[in-house]
């Protein structure tokens, strides 16, 4: 077959996976659920500060610890900050920092396991003994003392969650890839002289498509309870920035004279994880044909 047709006939059979994929994934009502609670939330998160006048930063001190009103939608904490716009930029910031550390996290993991796999020896067990040691090491306690030290800047939080965030996805495709790299188009691409760096990123890590997938859009929940847990105890975002976690922090102490302050916080870290989860279980079960449904059959 000649190039050009072959290269049609690629194209259509992905083409045709591609929307075998979709159809298999419309089936999870689940996933169909979270993935429009997602979209709800980004929205709330991009275009939600143009429905107030207030800022995150702005403070009215007319109406100190108000709860929801008609001026103040979500009320007002105890500096008479609107936490609707809290919310709104809390969202904002939690989302940038999952969404970023998730996709680091990925390819530095993909990159890594991969390549072990692929070259073997002495590199496959030095990576494997970094990544055994990382895994042991008290990775939290790291992170609550690096992040308070460098005043809780969130792009450095971001640096430090992908730094010790990377191991446990790291080892599962080094344990997928070490089978990849026996397949045939390997060692046809290897005796093309195709040098080891191309192999990897055109032969091995497409090929780990749909377990990366997954483990993005389940890297984001984990992401989002990290930065909530570090933004709590004070060791995430510090203030006068806002995030979900910082603001679960302010309300936690007046959850019962002031519950407005936790409740919308808390609300939307439950739909925004729930969302993901749901979204990752059915991206898992559409591109795993043996994946069990949720109804017992299998798709």
């Amino acid at each position: 077959m000649s190039p050009e047709p072959a290269a049609a006939a690629r194209k259509q059979a992905n083409l045709g996976l591609g929307r075998l994929y979709l159809r298999r994934f419309l089936r999870n009502r689940l996933a169909v659920a979270g993935v429009v609670i997602l979209v709800l939330l980004v929205l709330f998160a991009a275009l939600g500060g143009r429905l107030t006048s207030y800022t995150y930063t702005d403070t009215d001190f007319t109406a100190l610890t108000q709860p929801p009103s008609g001026l103040h939608w979500f009320g007002t904490n105890q500096g008479g900050n609107d936490i609707y716009a809290c919310a709104v930029h809390g969202l904002q910031r939690s989302l940038t920092i999952a969404v970023s550390v998730s996709a680091l996290t990925i390819v530095l993991a993909a990159i890594i396991g991969s390549g072990a796999a692929y070259f073997g020896g002495r590199v496959e067990r030095v990576t494997l003994a970094v990544i055994h040691f990382l895994l042991i090491v008290p990775s939290f306690l790291i992170l609550a003392l690096v992040s308070h030290r460098l005043a809780g800047d969130w792009r450095v939080l971001i640096v430090v969650l992908t730094v010790f965030g990377w191991m446990s996805t790291a080892r599962v495709i080094w344990s997928v890839s070490t089978s990849l790299r026996e397949r045939d188009y390997v060692k046809a691409a290897e005796f093309m002289g195709v040098g080891p760096l191309r192999i990897i990123l055109r032969h091995i890590i497409p090929n780990l498509g749909s377990l990366l997938i997954v483990n993005l859009t389940l890297g984001v929940v984990a992401t989002v309870l990290s930065e909530t847990a570090l933004s709590f105890l004070g060791f995430g975002v510090q203030t006068p920035d806002v995030s979900l976690g910082t603001m679960l922090a302010d309300g936690a102490s007046t959850i019962t004279s002031a519950p407005w302050l936790f409740a919308f916080p808390a609300g939307l870290v439950v739909l925004l994880t729930v969302s993901m989860t749901f979204i990752g279980d059915g991206l898992r079960d559409a591109l795993d044909p043996t994946s069990v449904t949720s109804a017992g059959g299998r798709r």
